[in-house]
């Protein structure tokens, strides 16, 4: 029996292309600590882009696959499937202009207009990203009208402070700060557009959110100060756009599009919310009428991350604190927020493999 070489092993998996990247796992540097014992048994790790990869069995099986086919002699082939979330590359953005150079990914939650569940939308894609192993944080940016505290149920929580940084609260695996964490819950927060724009800024200056793969902004209905705050303070990876399906939140959420198409901030997707009810019988009920949010992915060219049917589960897990991700997993809306968790990962990795190729430059 001939010993098998590394070199062999290498060669074979430059068969295996990444199926979003459309690049082999060689050249794109995802293969790592190939080894071969006496015996020829095969080992290796392949490092994906994101630990919510929705592809990872199939690259897993096509990596077997290749060994044992390109490879003669290679017996028992072990993959170790680990996560490496990557950046969103150079920005014309000076490191130092931005407070989250720690953080990899920036992503607002936003809308055009109000209740069609943009905070349950963030609240579930946030702690979805995190039961996959992800670093993940949330800024709740909606300052008149926070829903974090109660989201998470933290309502009469506070954060600790050390020195003049603000230390963010953790639950479900997920930073978080919100005005809520500040002030009394029932007291309303009356200020003008400057003192709203600078809580914010405080939110990404002086809290420790440290190094994390995905940082969320839960943001206000609308298109004003908060929304140009944000995309003049940190270079933004991209947005999710939340919508229900009656044609008056999409006619407000095509205004959304448009305002991140003007300051140069991909859209990674489209959230449809609120899509259906379930009858007893199985069939659905369009009660706010049907496929609004997939007709205007297709219409702009953007990713549909999918549609989320209304459920007793989500609103009990808004009002008592444990998203429905957590709260009953093996929901029909649980299984929807982590699938679109997991387009959402896939997406940002298409995004700043792009960007770090070259292929698009963001320009603030």
């Amino acid at each position: 029996m001939s010993q098998i070489t590394e070199k062999q092993v290498i060669d074979a998996l430059r068969n295996v292309i990444e199926p979003d990247l459309q690049r082999d796992l060689i050249s794109l540097n995802m293969v790592k600590d190939v080894a071969i014992d006496a015996d020829n048994n095969v080992s290796f790790t392949v490092v994906l882009t994101t630990p919510a990869c929705p592809l990872k069995e199939m690259i897993k099986t096509a990596c077997i696959n290749a060994v044992r086919h390109f490879v003669q002699g290679a017996k028992e082939v072990k993959v170790n499937m680990t996560a490496n979330v990557t950046g969103g590359g150079k920005t014309k953005t000076k490191d130092a202009a931005n407070p989250l150079v720690k953080v990899r990914n920036t992503i607002a939650v936003a809308s055009g207009k109000g209740g069609v569940g943009k905070s349950t939308v963030a609240t579930n894609l946030a702690v979805a990203l995190a039961k996959t192993g992800a670093r993940v944080g949330l800024i709740d940016a909606d300052i008149h009208g926070p829903s974090i505290p109660t989201m998470f149920g933290l309502k009469n929580e506070k954060p600790d402070v050390l020195g003049k940084t603000l230390i963010p609260l953790e639950k479900y695996g997920v930073k978080l700060m919100s005005i809520g964490f500040l002030v009394d819950q029932k007291t309303a927060v009356v200020w003008r557009g400057p003192m709203v724009s600078s809580a914010l800024r405080q939110f990404m200056n002086d809290v420790a959110w440290n190094e994390l793969d995905y940082l969320l902004f839960d943001l206000p209905p609308g298109t004003g100060d908060i929304q140009l705050t944000l995309v003049q303070t940190v270079p933004l990876t991209g947005s999710v756009v939340v919508t229900t399906p009656q044609d008056v939140a999409v006619a407000d959420v095509e205004k959304a599009i448009s305002m991140f198409k003007s300051v140069k901030v991909p859209v990674l997707g489209i959230i449809e919310n609120m899509s259906y009810y379930s009858l007893p019988d199985g069939h659905r009920e369009y009660i706010f009428g049907q496929g609004g949010g997939k007709k205007l992915a297709e219409s702009h060219s953007m990713p549909f991350l999918g549609e989320v049917p209304l459920g007793a589960d989500v609103r009990m897990g808004g009002d008592e604190g444990v998203p429905v991700v957590i709260r009953n997993p093996e929901s029909e809306q649980a299984k929807l927020f982590t699938t679109a968790a997991e387009k959402l990962a896939q997406q940002i990795a298409i995004r700043n493999a792009n960007v770090g190729s070259g292929k698009v430059e963001i320009e603030l």
